[in-house]
């Protein structure tokens, strides 16, 4: 059985014409860039726009991954577009704010619709059969997907799978957290969503990374590398090793695996390009302990509230804008105003709380933390 390809190429900026190179060379060791795109095909990128911000703080794929990658797909004579749905607002405005619709304007590159979706079976599906799926996915003929190397708080890591997240439009996001509060359910989602979309290529931004409280308030980190694959699963146990993440920690694997979706044993994988060795980072912070199970009942309840990490505001930091409020998918909600006092941080309901994190994902003051009980704390030492 022939190995998944995964091609690791070092680029330790964001200059241009540096990751246009380093871009180029990812598409020549993996065939050329013709094996993606043909003359008059329409293309879509899909980069990660989780929120629209300075794409300095790592929270976005930056402007000129898309630039290069746009670049050489529509010198195949490619129609060319890209598009998001971010987790607030519509996509053109966070476009904007993270430099990507400049970078597209560059190049002439239309806006793909993202903010509207159609509805689509997936027999094949492990565990979701339907989808929404954005009208400028369902359109084209072959999606590029541009991740961004980031931690997660509900599944550790955010990647190459994740990425397609961004397909479901608007608030139909929130709902499948509220539908799948586990993260093993969750994640399997996530791959019947990639085999049902089939990404052509995944491109991933990890010149520089986001460690902490990702996806939105963590630290920018220098890791000088894009990664590029045909599978996914592959691409993201690479990036997970890189990090010094055990795979078997990030909920995708295994449920990838079983989907044929890719693979992510060391065994199956050729790194071609650089060696993992040589782009090692074992000091980057990434929360390494496998999320629980979250399982129904009241004495699971009981548990994964003692045993669970939790989401946790920083009253210091705190603006009360109400935008965790807004984001929580679950009624009644989790986090609400006590009494009606907007004046105040909001508060928690943890009996109620899924731990999706959405709160955390989203609040633009990074005041939202991921906290350990003591009793998770303590098992983790045993």
């Amino acid at each position: 059985m022939n190995k998944s390809r995964v091609i690791v190429v070092k680029c330790d900026t964001y200059e241009y014409e540096q990751v246009l190179k380093a871009v180029g060379t990812g598409f020549d060791l993996l065939g050329g860039v013709s094996a993606f795109a043909r003359p008059g095909e329409r293309i879509v990128m899909k980069p990660n726009v989780l929120i629209g911000t300075d794409p300095d703080r790592c929270v976005t794929t930056h402007p000129s991954v898309l630039r290069a990658v746009g670049e050489l797909l529509k010198a195949t004579g490619a129609e060319v577009s890209y598009g998001d749905s971010p987790s607030f607002g519509k996509a053109e405005p966070n476009l904007k704010k993270s430099g990507l619709k400049e970078a597209g304007d560059r190049l002439g590159l239309a806006l793909a619709d993202f903010d509207a979706g159609r509805s689509v079976s997936h027999k094949d599906a492990l565990l979701v059969k339907r989808f929404v799926i954005a009208n400028g996915v369902l359109d084209c003929d072959g999606l590029v997907s541009l991740p961004k190397l980031k931690t997660h708080g509900l599944v550790r890591y955010t990647g190459a799978v994740k990425n397609q997240f961004g397909c479901v439009p608007g608030i139909l996001k929130g709902q499948s957290h509220a539908r799948l509060p586990d993260p093993y359910d969750f994640a399997t989602m996530l791959v019947d969503l990639n085999t049902l979309i089939k990404p052509r290529l995944y491109v991933m931004d990890g010149v520089m990374a986001m460690e902490g409280n990702g996806p939105r308030s963590g630290r920018p980190k220098r890791l000088g590398v894009l990664l590029l694959s045909t599978d996914p699963i592959a691409l993201d146990a690479t990036a997970c090793r890189i990090i010094c993440l055990d795979p078997e920690v990030v909920p995708t694997s295994r449920a990838g695996e079983k989907a044929g979706l890719g693979r992510y044993h060391s065994d199956g994988i050729e790194v071609i390009g650089e060696a993992i060795e040589t782009v090692l980072d074992p000091d980057f912070e990434v929360n390494r302990t496998p999320p629980m199970s979250r399982s129904a009942g009241r004495f699971r309840t009981f548990l994964k509230n003692r045993t669970t990490d939790r989401p946790i505001i920083d009253r210091s930091k705190c603006t009360s804008c109400g935008t965790c409020v807004e984001m929580c998918p679950v009624r009644p909600q989790a986090v609400y105003w006590h009494r009606d006092d907007r004046s105040r941080p909001p508060r928690y309901s943890y009996g109620r709380c899924i731990r999706c994190f959405c709160c955390q994902e989203t609040c633009p003051e990074g005041a939202i933390l991921i906290d350990s009980p003591l009793l998770a704390r303590l098992s983790r030492r045993i």
